[in-house]
């Protein structure tokens, strides 16, 4: 099922969060998806669910790949659970380019419609009605109200939606008293900064279990193969079905494979699942590092330093002066190093926040405020325009930017900003794409899926590197 809503903030992440966490209490073995470009709903999903959790997004990732990738991750599951995201039929044009809807048509699913019941009653029914009517080609199969008032203001909802639209309604839940998920910036608290992140997950199962008829949902999403029916499923992946499998505790193996440090931790959280695996398919080996607990860097041939919020650990990462120096030694041996946002503004010389200004890694000739409204949010379109590491000039990519900090200083030349932007904001006269030596640095996410070359390209510099290293070693031998 795809679970949609009118506009953001309806409920979407609270209901696909308590649907995946009462199924799975019932034994049911669920795969969750998100649609979209999104990290902190993705998590509270995984963690609802208790396996990774995919992302969707007909923007960055081809037709063919979405298919197959579905379909590789329902092999062994009960149940699909798709958190839509904005409104069902929001999109970047006219024709439904990269909405919901779209997507659920895609993969022939059916849809599961949130409302926000707040201050209406039967106008809602003439709502329904008419995005059940807007495309015919999709199939609302179901309604779930939220934030209903009591039982009268829910029984004049239901009535009126069944009768006038024709459409079930599945649950309705009352207004809270309190917020089970804490909200920041543009969503919700990422699951690895909120402590009892497990205890709330089970709150919000607890009231899907109680609100919401889960038989008659399951019913109605039944089907002998959702979706992608003509497209054959790719060949088992051992070593890419699982993200928890593939990565390292951070001991160095014998199997000579090139060593990619993940760096993350509540600082640097924003991984998705696919871009771990495409490293591991390319060859690496993944050890997960983070200078929030470790005074050292382990040893690594490479590092891939995700987005995340920095900011909120800009005092203990500063502290931290023996892990940023060693990551700056290692980038000017010309160890390759991709960043993304948080990364990037690790990367850079330093911090400026209200309560004071916090030193950072230094690798970057450039330094990083905060304001208080979005900087970049929302689709980029980048032109490989400069030499750089991992990607070719020419190159067209496709990503996506989500960030509060502004460029305070850069001393950085233009010519060593490897992408210029077609679409999105960059970082400094629409360029992206801080590179130095093998380091390359951007307010860009990217998707592995989307942008098969960057995996190899990351791991290949990486076993340049190791072989360098080795060579030295035994020369001063």
């Amino acid at each position: 099922m795809v679970i949609a809503a009118l506009r953001g903030g309806s409920g979407k992440t609270i209901f696909s969060v308590g649907l995946i966490a009462a199924l799975r209490n019932r034994g049911v073995t669920v795969a969750p998806f998100k649609k979209g470009p999104d990290y902190i709903d993705a998590g509270w999903l995984a963690m609802a669910a208790g396996r990774p959790c995919y992302n969707l997004d007909t923007f960055l990732i081809d037709t063919p790949i979405i298919l197959q990738s579905f379909q590789r991750h329902t092999r062994d599951v009960q149940m699909a659970v798709i958190e839509g995201n904005r409104g069902l039929y929001d999109c970047i044009n006219t024709e439904g380019m990269t909405s919901t809807a779209e997507l659920a048509k895609l993969l022939d699913l059916p849809v599961i419609l949130c409302i926000d019941g707040t201050k209406t009653t039967r106008t809602m029914a003439a709502v329904v009605a008419g995005c059940a009517q807007f495309d015919p080609g999709l199939r609302i199969a179901g309604v779930l109200l939220n934030h209903v008032a009591g039982a009268r203001h829910e029984k004049i909802l239901r009535d009126s939606i069944e009768q006038h639209a024709g459409i079930p309604v599945l649950g309705a839940v009352p207004k809270l008293r309190k917020q089970i998920f804490p909200e920041r910036h543009m969503g919700l608290v990422p699951t690895y900064e909120h402590q009892w992140a497990q205890d709330a997950v089970g709150a919000i199962g607890e009231l899907a279990e109680r609100y919401v008829d889960l038989g008659a949902l399951t019913v109605l999403c039944r089907s002998d193969r959702p979706g992608a029916s003509g497209v054959p499923a790719p060949d088992p992946v051992s070593a890419t079905d699982s993200s928890v499998s593939v990565i390292s505790t951070g001991n160095p193996t014998k199997d000579r494979r090139p060593r990619i440090g993940i760096v993350r931790d509540s600082a640097f959280q924003f991984y998705y699942p696919e871009n771990l695996e495409a490293l591991v398919e390319a060859g690496a080996q993944l050890v997960v590092t983070s200078p929030l607990f470790e005074d050292n860097l382990p040893d690594v041939d490479g590092l891939y330093i995700g987005g995340g919020f920095p900011e909120t650990h800009a005092a203990r990462l500063s502290r931290n002066v023996t892990y940023r120096e060693q990551i700056k030694s290692l980038a000017e041996q010309g160890m390759p190093i991709y960043a993304e946002c948080g990364g990037l503004m690790y990367l850079g010389r330093e911090l400026i926040l209200e309560d004071g200004t916090f030193p950072m890694a230094g690798v970057l000739p450039i330094g990083f405020g905060f304001s208080k409204r979005p900087q970049g949010h929302g689709y980029t379109m980048l032109r490989v325009a400069r030499p750089n590491p991992f990607f070719t000039v020419g190159q067209t990519l496709k990503g996506h930017e989500f960030h509060y900090s502004t460029v305070h200083t850069c001393d950085a030349e233009p010519d060593h900003m490897a992408f210029d932007m077609t679409r999105g904001s960059g970082l400094v006269e629409n360029r992206d794409g801080l590179c130095r030596g093998n380091v390359l640095a951007t307010y860009t996410h990217i998707h592995a899926l989307g942008t098969p070359q960057w995996a190899p390209a990351l791991v290949a510099r990486a076993k340049e590197f190791a072989a360098r290293q080795g060579d030295r070693m035994k020369i001063n031998a």
